[in-house]
């Protein structure tokens, strides 16, 4: 016993010296580190906070950095954060993974604010077993292959590119069992996208990625390949998009991976800037034309997404579809909000520049019943629509279907970390780091997307038949209420009385 004691207090007196050691060692780093970063500080002239308090102010920057993460999870009330506040993306995670997405005790939001939108529930509301799914609604009718759906709530534009490959994976094959549709963003079609089999709406960008030839022209053939691939049921010229309206795509080098590269047709690990507008495109003469062109050659559905910068745009547009013949309208067109989002955008369009989606949506809606385009152009609504209020909004506005990308994104478990215009995100969605992807399961988040779509679809349904109407496309603006402060509130359909088609 005396031997064993002995030896465990020489061990104990062993290891108390190593760390002793190891103290000592990490202490002179310390110092050995303040040394240097107080003559790096004093010394540097780009920035005078640590100029003129060397060490101390480095602090500042990182307070600085951290502090969206702690004003995000600590600080923020539920109903204060944007882009999306924790109220918002809360209920985005619970119909992703199915649970229950009631709440107690009352509602957290300002319901007397101005602008607060409040539907109109009728006396006697639609009974269960009376209620009935969308109905369908045909894209395309002219064209020689018409898309008909019935879904409501689509995956707007992500190119594999700005979201990495196991989360095109997943939407993929979560749209597909959902029924809705995945559109591929500007960055052109690949085997990702297809192999979920979902619906595909093809985006032509600026850059015309996959559908151009050598010299960056729009291509015949190429788009006849696309076409080709029974999935793909339609085509989006995108003229603008809500975040950097008048910018076109920006994809960091750092995610310009050698995949990636091939099916852009681009150098590996340089950035992807496309044209801020199509080089082929300088009016809405020629838009008709190139619109006229991917119909003709894919014989399918074909549109147009922007964001609307004042009515006048509208009718410059309706007058030139009317003055070629109906024939050659759009089979739709999406109008994107300023409030819309993206990877990588300059500040100042994404805070300034272009109409809010709650503005230009009812002038649209209004400008084709007025120039008699309403039955032929469909209309699809973009721009913050994650929560099945802002749906219900948009289909009482008039829109014939909605897309969301960031409402897809939080249902494969983005957490608003702010990242996806790098190459860090922490959830695997916006980064092709291989460490970060490992954590996105396109199997399991895939059940997340196709829960995320049907909750959506059921409780804008259960706002449908509150409102007394037996499917939520039977949503109109007598079904809602814009509150103006003080306690009044107007009716949507007098806000925005209905507009008869004007005589020829």
């Amino acid at each position: 016993m005396n031997e064993l004691s002995v030896g465990f207090a020489n061990f104990l007196s062993s290891a108390m010296s190593f760390m002793a050691a190891l103290f000592i060692i990490a202490v002179g780093l310390l110092v050995l580190w303040v040394i240097v970063a107080y003559v790096i500080d004093v010394t540097q002239t780009h920035q005078t906070i640590r100029r003129n308090y060397p060490v101390i102010g480095r602090f500042r920057y990182l307070f600085e950095h951290i502090g969206e993460f702690f004003r995000q999870y600590f600080f923020a009330m539920d109903r204060e954060e944007l882009p999306f506040n924790r109220a918002q993306r809360s209920w985005v995670y619970r119909a992703a993974k199915n649970v229950d997405s009631t709440v107690a005790f009352g509602s957290t939001d300002n319901v007397n604010g101005t602008g607060r939108v409040l539907f109109v529930n009728c006396t006697f509301p639609t009974l269960g077993e009376d209620a009935v799914p969308p109905i369908p609604v045909t894209i395309g009718e002219q064209c020689k292959e018409p898309y008909t759906t019935d879904s409501i709530i689509n995956i707007s534009g992500m190119s594999f590119g700005a979201i990495s490959k196991p989360a095109v994976l997943a939407l993929s094959a979560g749209a597909k069992e959902a029924g809705c549709w995945m559109n591929t963003g500007e960055g052109g079609l690949s085997p990702y996208h297809l192999e979920g089999g979902a619906d595909i709406v093809f985006q032509i960008g600026t850059a015309k990625n996959g559908v151009r030839d050598l010299d960056g022209n729009l291509n015949d053939e190429k788009l006849q390949e696309v076409a080709a691939h029974p999935q793909v049921k339609m085509f989006e010229i995108k003229m603008s998009q809500g975040a950097k309206p008048g910018k076109g795509g920006i994809l960091p080098g750092e995610k310009v991976t050698e995949e990636i590269a091939k099916i852009r047709g681009i150098e590996v690990g340089q950035d992807a800037l496309s044209p801020n507008r199509h080089v082929d495109i300088a009016s809405f003469d020629d838009l008709i034309d190139m619109i006229n062109r991917v119909r003709n050659a894919t014989g399918k559905p074909t549109g147009f997404k922007m964001v609307v910068g004042a009515p006048r745009q509208l009718d410059e547009l309706f007058s030139a579809i009317k003055k070629r013949g109906i024939e050659f309208a759009p089979d739709f067109i999406t109008i994107d909000g300023a409030e819309g989002g993206t990877g990588a955008a300059p500040m100042a369009l994404i805070d300034s520049v272009g109409m809010p989606l709650r503005t230009s949506l009812p002038e649209v809606i209004d400008r084709l019943n007025e120039y008699g385009l309403r039955d032929r152009i469909k209309v699809i609504a973009s721009g913050k629509l994650i929560t099945p209020a802002a749906v219900a909004w948009a289909l009482c506005i008039g829109a014939d279907f909605v897309t969301s990308a960031r409402g897809y994104m939080f249902a494969l478990g983005c957490i608003q970390a702010l990242q996806c215009n790098k190459n860090t995100c922490p959830t695997g969605i916006t980064t092709h780091d291989p460490k970060f992807q490992r954590g996105l399961h396109p199997a399991s988040k895939a059940v997340r997307i196709t829960s995320y779509v049907n909750n959506m679809v059921k409780e804008v349904g259960i706002i449908a038949h509150s409102c007394g109407v037996k499917n939520p496309r039977g949503l109109n603006r007598s079904h809602a209420l814009i509150s103006l402060g003080s306690g009044k509130a107007i009716g949507m359909d007098e806000l925005y009385p209905d507009v008869e088609p004007k005589q020829e």
